[in-house]
């Protein structure tokens, strides 16, 4: 592998922290998010520093042969222990035991940090080896140790991961499933990886030489592994947010027709907030909300209630559920009123007093669900078509909505 085949996914993988820095700054507190930037972090630096070039840079920059080695070697190691820090927030729980045992593994993969800078001070390794570094000081005094010491270190957490992600896998769907199956495909790879590095460590050890394995195969082992280990972890994160930015943007789509609806009774000259195009989906929503109870509110002497509870009877009779029913009848209250409020402007005709009418809607339309439905109904329900026609025929109140003609 060249430097190209690390660098490429050393930029995706800050291109990746790059979106989730805002976050970070808006809520660092977040335990969870932070484990997610610490991962993105080090996983780009790992790519970075094991990359041949950079290894003969960082070698010749501090005048040390091979100083690049434990470098690495420190930075998998706390890659390792980000994957696992990170899964347990990502799993949730009491907090407290999610920062003890979060603790337990940053404390022990520090001691496995500290071991491989403290054998590596006292081994030597005065010829530079970029690429075969492992299998060239396998039987030298204490080197030998730095580089047990992080394979061990590194096959402890694959086969954690491995294992925590599958099962956790089991239990859930979506895309937290899709995530995770995708997690154990990428420690699959370190997995690989390890297994390489080890036979080709042990087979030095025994006086033999399977060196390619070393050099040739667990490279792209590595980067596969982390590279496909990474987008598991971003994946569902990433897709959450998206499926509820689309689930937002969908309710304000919805909200649509009873909006207008409400925005058809604003007097004249009333003036409208404007939303600037970066508005998030979420304060849109809000905002539209608040235009259509403002809209109850100048309806409130023209709602009958007489009206809404013969078109729930009338829903319920053909059919529909408490829900759609419930919706069905304050949506045909709503539209006679839209209809008996353009012919009254002065409001002299009302139905049952402003304060009765605006309460039993605000009480059926208990959250945006509900006005999604009312929306849902006022757009396509043959019976508040019904209701708004006879509205509008009588100028005021409504009697029972008569049924549709059925073909």
């Amino acid at each position: 592998m060249n430097g190209q085949d690390y660098y490429i996914p050393a930029v995706a993988m800050a291109v990746s922290l790059a979106f989730k820095v805002p976050a970070l700054r808006a809520d660092w507190r977040d335990p969870l998010l932070r484990s997610v930037c610490a991962l993105l972090t080090l996983a780009g630096a790992v790519f970075t520093f094991a990359a041949p070039p950079t290894i003969a840079a960082v070698n010749r920059w501090t005048g040390v042969p091979n100083v690049s080695a434990p470098l690495v070697y420190c930075l998998m190691t706390a890659f390792s222990a980000a994957c696992l820090v990170l899964i347990f927030n990502w799993r949730g729980g009491e907090p407290e035991e999610i920062r003890r045992t979060s603790r337990r593994w940053i404390t022990g993969y520090s001691v496995v940090i500290c071991t491989i800078i403290v054998v590596y001070a006292l081994g030597s390794a005065p010829v530079e080896r970029l690429r075969d570094f492992d299998t060239y000081y396998a039987n030298t005094p204490y080197i030998r140790l730095m580089i047990a010491a992080y394979l061990l270190a590194h096959n402890v957490a694959a086969i954690t991961m491995t294992a925590m992600c599958w099962r956790w896998a089991l239990q859930v769907r979506g895309w937290l499933r899709a995530g995770l199956f995708i997690i154990v495909g990428g420690y699959s790879f370190s997995l690989a990886y390890d297994a390489a590095k080890m036979s080709a460590v042990v087979a030095r050890w025994t006086g033999h030489d399977l060196d390619d394995l070393s050099t040739l195969v667990a490279p792209p082992l590595a980067s596969m592994g982390a590279l496909v280990s990474a987008i598991g972890f971003v994946l569902p994160l990433l897709c959450q947010r998206l499926s509820d930015n689309w689930r937002t943007w969908s309710t304000y789509r919805r909200l649509g027709a009873l909006w207008y609806e409400m925005q058809s009774t604003a007097p004249a000259g009333t003036p409208s907030v404007r939303m600037s195009w970066w508005s998030p989906a979420e304060i849109r929503v809000i905002q539209r909300e608040s235009d259509i109870h403002d809209g109850f509110l100048r309806l409130g002497p023209c709602f009958d209630t007489r009206c809404r509870d013969l078109a729930y009877e009338r829903a319920r009779a053909d059919g529909s559920d408490e829900a759609t029913a419930r919706a069905v009848a304050d949506a045909a209250m709503v539209a006679a009123a839209v209809r008996t409020s353009a012919g009254d402007p002065e409001g002299t005709r009302g139905g049952d007093g402003a304060d009765e009418g605006a309460d039993r809607v605000h009480v059926a339309a208990d959250g945006p669900r509900d006005l999604v439905r009312i929306s849902h109904a006022l757009r396509h329900s043959p019976l508040v078509a019904a209701a708004r026609r006879q509205a509008a025929a009588l100028s005021g109140g409504c009697t029972a909505p008569s049924a549709p003609r059925r073909s």
